[in-house]
C-alpha cells in the first residue's frame, strides 16, 4: 500500500506535467518508479493516467484537431502499434529497461539540439507516426517522437498538445484492449489503478487550464529538457541495477 500510495503521489506531479505540456507524465513517472517496481508493470499502469490526460485536457480545450490529418495519423501508428504488441512480450525486462531508456534519450536530445520548428517531407513524418505506434505499445511512451513530429509540422503550442492528446488517446485505448484480451491487467495493477484514478481526475481537471499560461518558446524548451533529463536520469538508473 505504500508503493501504491507513493505511486499516486508521484503521478499527480508528473501528469499535471503532462496535461500541461502534452507529454513527459509517463517518461518522468518510469524514471522515479522504475526505482522502486518492475517497468513493464508501470507501463501496463500508465493506461489509466495516459488515458485521463488526454480525455480531460481534450474536453476542457478548443477543439482544433482535424479529423483527416488525426486520422492518417493513426492509420501509420497502427501499423506500428501491431507491431509493438507483438514485441511487447519478447523482451526480458533487463534489455526493456535500457532500451526504453535509449529510446527516450535519443529524442530527448534530438529535440534540445534543434529548438527551432524543422521542416520534414511527408514521408517522413507517415515513418515517425509509424514509429510512435510501435513505441506507445512496445512501452507505454510515444511521447517524445509524436512531439518530435508535432513540433516539424505546427507552430501553435495549443495545436501541438491537442493533436499529441488526441493521438495518445486512440492509441492508449487501442493498447488497454490488448492488455485485456492478453491479461497483462493483474489483480495488483487493477488495485493500482483503482486506488489512483479519483486522485488523478481531480488534479488533472484542476490544473488542465495551465497550458494557456505557458508561452510557445517555454513549452518548446522545457518539453524538450524534460525528455532528454529523463531519458539520461533512467539511463543511470538501469546502469546500477
Amino acid at each position: 500500500m505504500e508503493l501504491i500510495a507513493l505511486l499516486t503521489f508521484v503521478c499527480v506531479l508528473t501528469y499535471t506535467f503532462e496535461i500541461v505540456f502534452g507529454l513527459a507524465g509517463t517518461v518522468m513517472m518510469l524514471v522515479i518508479m522504475t526505482f522502486f517496481m518492475d517497468a513493464k508493470t508501470l507501463v501496463v499502469f500508465s493506461v489509466l493516467p495516459q488515458i485521463l490526460v488526454a480525455v480531460i485536457g481534450l474536453w476542457r480545450a478548443p477543439r482544433n484537431v482535424h479529423p483527416h490529418e488525426l486520422g492518417r495519423m493513426i492509420a501509420f501508428a497502427t501499423i506500428g502499434g501491431i507491431a509493438g504488441l507483438f514485441l511487447f512480450s519478447k523482451f526480458p525486462p533487463e534489455f526493456f529497461r535500457s532500451l526504453l531508456a535509449f529510446a527516450i534519450t535519443g529524442f530527448g536530445l534530438f529535440l534540445v539540439i534543434t529548438p527551432h520548428r524543422l521542416r520534414m517531407p511527408a514521408p517522413m513524418l507517415r515513418v515517425m507516426d509509424t514509429l510512435a505506434g510501435a513505441a506507445q505499445t512496445l512501452f507505454g511512451i510515444s511521447g517524445p517522437i509524436t512531439m518530435t513530429r508535432l513540433l516539424a509540422t505546427y507552430d501553435d503550442k495549443l495545436m501541438i498538445r491537442n493533436y499529441a492528446l488526441a493521438f495518445f488517446l486512440t492509441m492508449n485505448a487501442l493498447r488497454g484492449t490488448s492488455y485485456v484480451v492478453s491479461g497483462n491487467f493483474t489483480d495488483e495493477i487493477l488495485k493500482m489503478m483503482a486506488f489512483s484514478a479519483p486522485f488523478l481526475v481531480v488534479t488533472l481537471w484542476l490544473t488542465s487550464h495551465w497550458h494557456a499560461k505557458v508561452s510557445n518558446v517555454w513549452f518548446r524548451r522545457v518539453v524538450s529538457w524534460a525528455i532528454f533529463g529523463g531519458g539520461l536520469t533512467m539511463i543511470f538508473a538501469t546502469s546500477h541495477v
